[in-house]
């Protein structure tokens, strides 16, 4: 499994990644949690209908600096981001606790 690494911070972050288009429209469907995050890739808009939980989603541009953040309740259609080129999800308040907001450099660790 690879791993997110937040800015300059020593602790990774669990993550999936999503880059088949199968496994991009599946996302987080059907599960009741994550633990760390999902990378869709590529992708610039998401949707949580069909949702059972909350989610935070970043949107990521090709040079991985983070243009926007939200919340979004299950049964939302998120608008796309022109820019962006990847979208990170996990659980509502995750992003906020490991320090992703718009500018943060993401960094992906252990993509075997």
């Amino acid at each position: 499994m690879a791993a997110l690494v937040v800015g300059g911070t020593s602790d990774p972050v669990p993550l999936e990644i999503a880059r088949s288009a199968r496994a991009r429209r599946r996302g987080l469907l059907g599960r009741d949690d994550i633990e760390g995050a999902l990378l869709l890739s590529p992708a610039s808009a998401v949707h949580t209908l069909g949702m059972r939980f909350a989610v935070d989603v970043a949107y990521v541009d090709r040079t991985s600096r983070v243009l926007a953040v939200r919340t979004m309740r299950p049964g939302r259609i998120g608008l796309p981001r022109l820019r962006a080129r990847h979208v990170l999800e996990a659980r509502a308040g995750m992003l906020e606790r490991w320090g992703i907001r718009p500018g943060t450099r993401l960094t992906v660790a252990g993509d075997g």
